[in-house]
């Protein structure tokens, strides 16, 4: 065999073992409810119109999904398991458990269809 094809052969051997670690079954999907997540919190914050600045705002602390989900209290508490669930999905996901991962996103989906009623 010439160097070129031996080269050629060891790339593709290569890419072959790589995409494995590229292709997550569950990422696609985290990433998309998250996205759906993120809006049923932001829609869940804009229904109460405005509020006083809390004391992490007034020092510039960036809101996260979790600190807007918990200053709404009661009503966002269901968001908050959602936010948990995907997390719990993301480290089945890194850990290459697909079946994990598809139970949280699907308890997270059910608790985004039932905000939807």
């Amino acid at each position: 065999m010439t160097t070129a094809v031996k080269c050629g052969v060891a790339v593709f051997a290569l890419l072959c073992a790589a995409s494995p670690g590229y292709a997550s079954s569950c990422a696609a999907s985290i990433a998309r409810l998250q996205v759906k997540v993120d809006a049923a919190i932001e829609k869940r914050a804009r229904a109460d119109g405005w509020r006083r600045e809390s004391l992490a705002a007034t020092r510039n602390h960036q809101p996260t999904p979790y600190s807007l989900a918990a200053t709404e209290g009661y009503p966002g508490q269901d968001l908050e398991v959602a936010l948990d669930s995907l997390d719990r999905a993301r480290a089945a996901d890194a850990v290459g458990n697909t079946p994990v991962c598809r139970n949280e996103l699907a308890a997270a989906r059910t608790i985004l269809r039932s905000r939807q009623h």
